[in-house]
């Protein structure tokens, strides 16, 4: 038998989102129990019912009585992923902690590389489903997407969107996941300091039940929510560098324009009220006001705002028994 962590934390936290994948769930737990046992890592596997409609609660309930290691929370309705995986995230114990996706595309096999990967000194190591089994209409725009996210977030991963993640506790402790940020946790964590991200290509699989919950306009969403991370890790701590520079330059054009054409009226005496420079002027310079104004009141809102929790109302919940999965480590097979 393996020696139990000095902590009293299992190995591993897994998160899953699960928004009604009922049909998929049993297997799924089966994969994470047989990969993580035959690793010899203690876990706890996290069930997040994001509102599922499909009876997945009722297979959670079934899990959770048969292997008390899996756990589950389940809201009253449908919030997003995001919300899911913070739920996730806030009820983890591990001193590890893994996402996958419900559906059966990600595979649990690869769990036990990451975490290796994690005690070698990497902060966060994403999967990159570089042999990625969708249809074309999925994967083109996925490209693209990523492509971009790339050259604006400066971090070298190929698939930000990849639901197989694993990450050090520290990195989702300080991680505030809100929203549809759930695509951009490695910007986040660069943000917060945690610079060694790592990529591991990944074994992705064929949808085997159901189909995709997602649909063309989350690639929309997905490009909104980009620019509000890029604002947020640039400016979030610092908004008046951002407002307080635009209306800085606004009001300077606006003041030379109109120191100008009061050279040209008060000099040269000729008539000015019928100039379009005369209202560009004036409206630059009250941008430039308002946009300064906007910079403080950030500055005095910001702080309070980053420090609220992710809002979703939990129905119900099973808990693990951390003794089950501490103390029950498997033994490490040949």
């Amino acid at each position: 038998m393996s020696q139990i962590p000095p902590t009293g934390r299992p190995d591993l936290s897994v998160v899953v989102p699960v928004y009604s994948e009922a049909e998929s769930l049993p297997t799924l737990a089966d994969e994470i129990r047989q990969a993580l046992d035959q690793a010899g890592l203690t876990f706890e596997v996290w069930l997040v019912d994001d509102g599922s409609d499909d009876g997945s609660w009722g297979v959670i309930e079934r899990l959770h009585r048969r292997d008390a290691r899996f756990a589950g929370v389940r809201f009253r309705r449908n919030y997003g992923k995001s919300a899911a995986l913070a739920a996730g995230f806030r009820r983890a114990t591990g001193r590890c902690v893994a996402t996958l996706d419900a559906d059966l595309q990600d595979d649990p096999a690869e769990l036990p590389e990451m975490v290796a990967r994690l005690d070698a000194g990497a902060d966060l190591v994403s999967g990159w489903k570089r042999r990625r089994r969708d249809p074309w209409e999925k994967r083109l725009p996925s490209k693209f997407f990523n492509h971009v996210t790339r050259w604006l977030s400066g971090i070298p991963l190929h698939d930000f969107n990849s639901g197989i993640k694993a990450y050090r506790r520290e990195v989702v402790e300080s991680v505030r996941v809100y929203g549809e940020l759930h695509r951009y946790i490695p910007l986040l964590a660069k943000w917060e300091g945690y610079t060694a991200i790592e990529e591991q290509v990944v074994n992705h699989r064929p949808r085997r039940h159901g189909t995709t919950k997602f649909g063309f306009e989350r690639y929309l969403r997905g490009f909104l929510d980009l620019i509000t991370v890029v604002f947020l890790t640039r400016f979030a701590r610092r908004p008046m560098v951002f407002f307080g520079g635009l209306g800085t330059v606004g009001f300077v054009l606006g003041f030379l324009m109109l120191a100008y054409l009061s050279v040209v009226k008060l000099v040269y005496g000729q008539p000015i009220g019928d100039r379009p420079l005369l209202l560009f002027g004036i409206l630059l310079i009250l941008l430039g006001a308002q946009s300064f104004l906007a910079g403080l009141l950030g500055e005095m809102i910001v702080r309070p705002e980053m420090e609220r929790p992710e809002r979703y109302d939990v129905r119900e919940e099973v808990a693990p028994e951390p003794e089950v999965a501490v103390r029950q480590r498997p033994a490490v097979r040949a």
